[in-house]
């Protein structure tokens, strides 16, 4: 079976091209741009497949039909069966303009494209951000009912999946995972972002608190974490399943937790103090907008605001998404599952792995080390 994958030099997308070469007589096609092709002796290693069995192609998310050349399109014409769009911007950081010329421009080209060479199917990596900031049970046949889409994040990603529905010409599924983190067994990441942002909070209350003494916390609302791995056995299973097309599946923690749990449960993976005495942050929506705002206008308290979040690493954003209001039924995604051995595994049996991965290979910190190491050499041992 032939697959072509964007988006496969990615967290996810790597990992996904992996898996599907274990697939019986695979042959994968991914897009590559030509300044990103010293990536693929690593990548080659990594997949550890004949160079026969993983072809790149070079293009650009950003052109028409993903500039793919016409001696490349008439290889692949009629030629794959599955088609996976993956290639993203995931970052809530990211300014607007590039989330709306990499999610919605790079959908719509990818689109294109297999329409162009008559894909068999396309699969699309969506978000639970497509759901905006909805009030309550979101289910995975719910689209337009989505609501508060102000972030260019939300509303990429919505949009992104309304170009689906609306310009394939082949069958399609989307799936929607939820807040993706390491690997459940290994922790290996290689971005940061989620609850990855709380990490250096919890490792300077660390190094302040003795672990048995309390602190203060806060409560929030539910947020739903995956692990990698999860995403992507269960992204390749049900892309093999027969009539699950034209549906959006849930690649989420049927059992999310708290803001508060999750900053616990990685706590005590870091062997920090745990947040005892927890303040529900609902109470904070209770001070006017103007109050709020005006307090902002005030130099002193902006200064204050911006210098914490910069030590901590914190994005400009995040603490909109402390009380975050929606739950997810993933009902389709668990009966296409059924049987197969694939579940969300429960944060609390991977949390070490992943607090563990981040302080070794990803702590802005050690990274920053790292590049002085590397600009003065012999000034530190190691």
């Amino acid at each position: 079976m032939h697959y072509f994958v964007t988006g496969a030099t990615g967290f996810i997308g790597k990992r996904l091209v992996g898996k599907l070469l274990a697939q019986p007589d695979s042959i994968v096609y991914f897009l590559i741009r030509k300044e990103s092709r010293k990536k693929l002796p690593a990548l080659f290693a990594y997949w550890n497949a004949d160079p026969d069995r993983v072809i790149p192609v070079d293009g650009d998310l950003r052109s028409h039909r993903l500039g793919v050349s016409d001696e490349d399109m008439r290889m692949l014409a009629r030629n794959i069966s599955h088609f996976f769009h993956l290639a993203a911007i995931y970052d809530l950081e990211a300014d607007p303009e590039s989330q709306i010329e990499t999610n919605v421009g790079g959908t719509r080209n990818a689109i294109a494209l297999a329409n162009a060479m008559h894909a068999g199917r396309f699969h699309h990596a969506s978000s639970i951000a497509a759901a905006g900031l909805f009030e309550g049970i979101f289910r995975e046949d719910m689209f337009e009912e989505a609501e508060n889409l102000e972030h260019p994040y939300f509303s990429t990603k919505h949009d992104s999946e309304r170009l689906v529905r609306k310009e394939c010409e082949m069958p399609w599924r989307v799936y929607r995972p939820g807040m993706v983190v390491g690997d459940s067994h290994t922790g290996e990441a290689d971005k940061i972002d989620g609850p990855y942002y709380f990490f250096k909070l919890i490792q300077r209350i660390r190094r302040i608190l003795p672990p048995w003494m309390p602190a203060i916390g806060i409560e929030g609302g539910r947020i739903n974490i995956v692990p990698v791995d999860y995403v992507v056995d269960a992204m390749v299973h049900i892309a093999h399943q027969s009539g699950l097309d034209q549906q959006c599946f849930h690649l989420t923690d049927p059992s999310p937790m708290r803001v508060g749990d999750v900053l616990n449960t990685f706590a005590r993976a870091a062997h920090a103090p745990t947040m005892s005495v927890r303040i529900n942050a609902a109470l904070f929506g209770f001070i006017p907008d103007a109050v709020r705002k005006g307090l902002m206008v005030l130099k002193p308290v902006r200064r204050l605001r911006d210098a914490i979040m910069k030590d901590l690493g914190l994005p400009d954003d995040i603490l909109q998404f402390i009380n975050y209001p929606t739950r997810f039924d993933n009902r389709q995604a668990a009966k296409a599952l059924e049987g197969s051995g694939i579940a969300c595994p429960h944060l609390d049996q991977y949390a070490a792995k992943i607090w563990d991965y981040w302080e070794r290979h990803l702590d802005p910190d050690l990274l920053s080390i790292a590049a002085w190491k590397g600009r003065w050499p012999g000034r530190l041992r190691w």
